[in-house]
C-alpha cells in the first residue's frame, strides 16, 4: 500500500503485489519497487487528487498547492496500470465498517480510514479469502515501528488527528475474531 516497498521485504508482505492503494501523497516514485504487474488504485479524498492524476497522465502542470504534503511529480505506473477506487468502498469503511459519524463537529477534524482499512474493505469485495499481514499497532511502545520499512514510529500515528486508530484497533479485532480473515501478523 501506498509507498510500502516490496522488495526485500517479502517476507512481511510476500512476494507478489497485485493492486496498490494509493493517494497522492503517499505514492512512490522510485522504479526499482516497481512490479510492472501491479495494479495501481488512486484512493481519492479530495477533488484536487483527481486533478493530480488528469495533470500526471496528460503531462500538464502539477499544482502542488492544497495537499498536507508534496504530492509525486511522477509516476513509475503505465496509464494502463492506474484504476480509481470506486469512493463507495472508502464510504462503506468509514461508516458501515468502523462507524465514523457522517458529520464531526466543529472543532474536530473528520476522520478517515486508513488504507490498509480501505484495502480490506476492497478485498472484502473482491477476494474469496482475505489474509492480513502488518496490521498492529504497539501503543504500549510508541517508540515501535509504524510500517516494516521506514523510520516512522508509533508515535507518529499516536499524533494523527485524520485516522481513529482506536476504532480501527476495534474492527481488526472483530474480524479476526470471527475468522472473515486470515490473520498473519505474529502477536
Amino acid at each position: 500500500m501506498n509507498n510500502g516497498p516490496v522488495l526485500g521485504h517479502e517476507e512481511e508482505v510476500g512476494r507478489r503485489t497485485t493492486f496498490r492503494l494509493f493517494y497522492p501523497e503517499s505514492v512512490f516514485s522510485d522504479p526499482n519497487h516497481n512490479d510492472p504487474n501491479t495494479t495501481a488504485v488512486l484512493t481519492v479524498f479530495k477533488p484536487l487528487d483527481l486533478k493530480w492524476l488528469w495533470e500526471l497522465l496528460t503531462g500538464g502542470k502539477i499544482n502542488t498547492n492544497g495537499f498536507w504534503k508534496k504530492p509525486a511529480l511522477n509516476l513509475v505506473y503505465k496509464p494502463y496500470q492506474i484504476r480509481i477506487l470506486d469512493p463507495f468502498i472508502i464510504r462503506m469503511a468509514a461508516y458501515e465498517l468502523l462507524h465514523f459519524p457522517k458529520v464531526f463537529p466543529k472543532n474536530q477534524k473528520p476522520k478517515h480510514p486508513t488504507t490498509g482499512i480501505i484495502a480490506i474493505t476492497l478485498a472484502f469485495h473482491i477476494c474469496h479469502e482475505v489474509h492480513l499481514a502488518g496490521f498492529k499497532y504497539n501503543f504500549s511502545d510508541l517508540k515501535s515501528p509504524l510500517h516494516y520499512y521506514g523510520n516512522a514510529t508509533m508515535s507518529l500515528m499516536n499524533k494523527n488527528a485524520y485516522h481513529n486508530v482506536t476504532a480501527e484497533q476495534l474492527f481488526l479485532k472483530d474480524i479476526i475474531e470471527k475468522n472473515f480473515v486470515i490473520n498473519l501478523t505474529e502477536d
